[in-house]
């Protein structure tokens, strides 16, 4: 509404302005005077604009005569094409001229301004595979899913636009939540154009949430060819796609197989940590304990983790906690000042009830590194050297507020998982958990950490107000740090060993 009635205060502010303009060259004196062949012709000033006006349009009209002529003479010449050509060269400028401007009105995020002028270059151009590219793209912008989808698959049946109109109903597929569709789609569009990067992504991230291992390998294999992917990164994904093949191969019952593929994935990538316990899994299976005791001292000397301690402890379940020591040994000499080392040696040692040693071996972890886990340590270890019940809760109390230490979280949405899991659960994205310390954030309780203190005192006083014993016992410790007694069974202590608060 406003802007035509703009358009209609232009139009009355243009025709005004050309009344008075007309009205002043009527009341000016002068004028032009031409002479011709002798007769002198003189004009006034108004009809002197006429006549230039006039002269223009002549020239304008001659030169048009002028090439209509030089078409039709190269008709007759034997070019059958040159009078068509003539008139179309018209149409063809208006044609590019809105493409142009479609280009821009799109690129501007203007879309409805985008679709007009699509549809008038349509009209001009007999070009489908410009005209219905910027249609479509129009339309997407524009809000109009029918009509892209619509434009999308008259791509299709142009062999040179046929990746175009694949993708694009692809990607529409996706936004609509349609991922079967969306799959088959990316699977043909791949096929047209395997260098294509961003399909190559996205069909792998599709296979994968399908669970379909064996396609994404081979998908993973031809963009490394196609030089998309960098050799390392091939081999990371790759044994993160033969480990979950592993992994449902295990689901299907077929051990020996799903062995293979773990021992294959470690291979691939050292690193992996699943991919390291579920071979070494397999190895103490086949009785090969040094294998397996091998392969996990070569992962934790790249990257220590509780999962490897659990199973190199399962290698000898029936060990004393003495023996374990020794035998951990060759684990914890790799990396002895990385906190999982000290962590691991001070739990070895808190199982075997050597309290001061425990205290060596997590040493100034409780002061420059605080977690839920060392600091439940430090309460263990409190506990066994008689400390008092203060003390004691002091350590758990001050559990509530450190970090919990790494876990598995998305580099992409930075989402949690409580195990790896080759798809976050949250963005969907492949191959993004990694080991880490989340950011640390206080508890969520009145005052924080600044309450600690009086909540140690409140629970000193109410255990010596009842006249009972202490509020917690050494077996309260253990529970809250997870170690078992000698005695139990030997895979159950490492595994409660290496748990978290």
């Amino acid at each position: 509404m406003l802007w035509s009635l703009i358009k209609i205060i232009a139009f009355v502010a243009a025709i005004a302005a050309m009344a008075w303009g007309a009205g002043y060259l009527l009341e000016s004196q002068g004028g032009i005077q031409v002479t011709v062949m002798g007769t002198e012709y003189s004009f006034g000033p108004l009809q002197s604009v006429i006549a230039v006006i006039v002269l223009m349009i002549a020239v304008w009209l001659l030169l048009k005569v002028f090439s209509l002529l030089v078409a039709t003479l190269k008709f007759l010449n034997g070019d059958e094409t040159a009078l068509s050509r003539y008139f179309d060269r018209n149409r063809e400028r208006k044609g590019f001229d809105a493409l142009a401007e479609g280009l821009m009105a799109l690129a501007s995020g203007e879309g409805k301004i985008a679709l007009a002028k699509a549809q008038k270059a349509d009209k001009y151009l007999n070009k489908p595979a410009l005209t219905n590219l910027l249609t479509a793209q129009a339309a997407e912008l524009a809000g109009d899913r029918r009509k892209a989808e619509e434009t999308y698959r008259k791509l299709v049946t142009d062999e040179a636009t046929r990746f175009v109109g694949v993708r694009g109903i692809m990607k529409q597929k996706l936004a609509e939540g349609d991922t079967e569709t969306a799959l088959k789609l990316a699977e043909k569009a791949f096929a047209l154009k395997p260098k294509h990067a961003e399909t190559g992504d996205v069909l792998l991230q599709l296979q994968a949430e399908k669970e379909d291992w064996t396609g994404a390998r081979k998908t993973l294999s031809t963009k490394l060819k196609n030089g998309q992917l960098p050799r390392d990164v091939h081999k990371r994904r790759d044994a993160v796609l033969a480990l979950s093949e592993a992994k449902e191969i295990i689901n299907e019952g077929n051990d020996i197989d799903a062995r293979e593929a773990a021992i294959e994935a470690n291979r691939l990538s050292p690193d992996l940590i699943p991919a390291a316990v579920m071979a070494a899994t397999g190895y103490i299976e086949k009785n090969k304990p040094r294998n397996a005791a091998r392969l996990l001292a070569k992962a934790w000397s790249v990257h220590p983790h509780p999962d490897l301690a659990a199973a190199f402890a399962a290698i000898a379940p029936d060990e004393k906690p003495a023996e374990r020591i020794k035998r951990f040994a060759a684990l914890t000499k790799s990396q002895p000042d990385h906190p999982e080392t000290r962590m691991l040696k001070s739990e070895l040692h808190i199982a075997d009830e050597d309290f001061p040693a425990a205290r060596r071996a997590l040493g100034d972890l409780v002061e420059k590194d605080p977690t839920a886990r060392s600091v439940t340590l430090m309460a263990a270890i409190e506990r066994g050297e008689g400390a008092s019940d203060t003390v004691v809760k002091g350590w758990l109390a001050r559990a509530l507020t450190v970090s919990r230490g790494p876990q598995w979280i998305c580099d992409n949405c930075h989402n949690i998982h409580a195990e790896w899991t080759p798809i976050c659960g949250n963005c969907k994205s492949f191959d993004t958990l990694s080991w880490k310390t989340p950011p640390l954030t206080e508890v969520a309780m009145p005052g924080g950490v600044q309450m600690l203190p009086l909540i140690v005192g409140a629970v000193e006083d109410n255990s010596g107000a009842d006249g009972g014993g202490p509020l917690a016992t050494i077996d309260d410790i253990e529970d809250a740090t997870l170690i078992t007694d000698p005695s139990d069974d030997a895979t159950d202590d490492k595994k409660n060993a290496e748990a978290k608060t």
